[in-house]
């Protein structure tokens, strides 16, 4: 099993998904500018600022991942040939912190997120709030969409790390 091959192929699945944050982000300003241009009720102005803010928020985290796992490509090679046990080890114990993560944030906070936002639909009469309340749930719902697939991407990565890791330890 070529591990170097599937920590490139997952690296470049994660180069794939990130850039669908920029594209929301960027559907979510076009959005902004269309009640900025269009808007005439108090509740349309009232969805400017926050869907131009959870726009620039997905672009910046888009292009954040995007950076940050194309310099992995070139960084599992380099670690690759330098000592290739370390490198499954450390990509292991990364894999199972990144899936730890996943199972908090994204998995546990954010549903709750999401659920005050709702409650705030609810019980908080004024545009402002409900835009803030929408425009949240929204982007987090995106958010939701792109990490449960990479969630998923992640843990088919760490088992076949785990898989390498079982191969190592019974040759030796």
């Amino acid at each position: 099993m070529d591990i170097l091959k599937t920590a490139i192929d997952w690296a470049k699945a994660e180069l794939f998904s990130t850039p669908f944050f920029v594209l929301f982000g960027l559907v979510f300003v076009a959005a902004s500018i269309g009640f900025w241009q269009l808007g005439k009720t108090e509740m349309a102005r009232a969805y400017i600022i926050p869907t131009l803010v959870a726009g620039l928020l997905l672009i910046t985290i888009g292009i954040g991942l995007f950076y940050t796992n194309k310099s992995r490509i070139s960084q599992f090679e380099t670690d690759f040939h330098t000592d290739a046990s370390a490198f499954v080890a450390s990509e292991t114990a990364r894999a199972e912190a990144t899936l730890k993560e996943y199972n908090t944030i994204v998995f546990k906070a954010i549903p709750v997120i999401i659920i005050v936002a709702a409650l705030f639909i609810i019980f908080i009469n004024t545009p402002m709030w409900r835009a803030i309340s929408i425009t949240t749930i929204a982007m987090l719902v995106v958010i939701l969409l792109v990490d449960g697939t990479a969630y998923a991407r992640m843990e088919a990565y760490h088992k076949t790390l785990k898989l390498v890791n079982s191969e190592r330890h019974l040759k030796v």
